[in-house]
């Protein structure tokens, strides 16, 4: 027997980086996965690939349903799909600020409100959603990013409040700076990129950046039965970046 035997889960943003790494690690050991992205994995035993977006409950609410046709029900529910954005307060214009909090935060809200339903049938039933360590802690060049991931954190906490008494469990994670796709992509804007990405790692305490199994294995943890008595929890993975500092001297 292994830990996710016999349950279902559904992962956002499921197509690459720490979605797709939380999709194996469920796999592994022993869920069936609906994986929801844009452009989700490929279809294999015990996955079931949906494309769906966060911004559109419609395509939301489908998912759900095929899920719950294909598997009966869904127990387990990763919130991951987000986007980044650079720059201070006053470089982003006020759509983008309206994007970002579209897919980071209304999309978690939507995302749930589909899958609700199942979740309270389930007698193991957990959210786990991905914050970030700009949640709690200021980075440069990251404000609408910082916002939206802090708002991530804020409702997570009032999901784990207000669900509590379903028996659902409701936790997050906050990654610190991991080698993802997406974080290759914001590198790249970089007019650098090589030395933007030399910084970041500089400003690691634990000298190198986060892999994705490394979030995805903390992910799997809090959805896990393992963690019944875990909810309202911001679990940080993070490289020491918010607990305290390397001396330079």
């Amino acid at each position: 027997m292994t830990r996710f035997d016999g349950l279902v889960a559904a992962v956002t943003g499921a197509g690459s980086g720490i979605g797709l790494a939380t999709t194996e690690v469920l796999l592994r050991d022993g869920a069936r996965v609906a994986a929801l992205d844009l452009q989700p994995p490929a279809m294999r035993e015990n996955l079931l690939p949906l494309k769906a977006d966060v911004t559109d409950q419609a395509s939301l609410d489908d998912a759900a349903a095929a899920a719950v046709e294909a598997f009966g029900g869904v127990d387990i529910l990763i919130c991951n799909a987000g986007i980044g954005a650079v720059g201070t307060v006053v470089d982003n214009e006020p759509e983008e600020w309206h994007r970002v909090y579209d897919v980071n935060v209304v999309g978690i809200a939507r995302t749930v409100r589909a899958f609700l339903p199942s979740l309270q049938s389930s007698s193991r039933a957990a959210i786990v959603t991905t914050a970030s360590i700009v949640s709690h802690v200021g980075l440069p060049q990251r404000a609408v990013y910082g916002a939206s991931k802090g708002a991530v954190l804020a409702l997570t906490l009032s999901m784990a409040s207000d669900l509590v008494g379903d028996g659902i469990r409701v936790n997050c994670v906050t990654p610190g700076t991991v080698d993802t796709p997406w974080v290759g992509r914001l590198l790249d804007q970089a007019d650098d990129p090589a030395a933007a990405r030399r910084n970041l790692i500089a400003r690691q305490p634990i000298g190198r950046l986060g892999r994705p199994d490394e979030i995805a294995e903390a992910i799997a943890y809090l959805a896990s039965p393992q963690a019944g008595y875990v909810t309202g929890t911001n679990l940080a993975i993070d490289g020491g970046t918010s607990g305290f500092r390397v001396p330079t001297g």
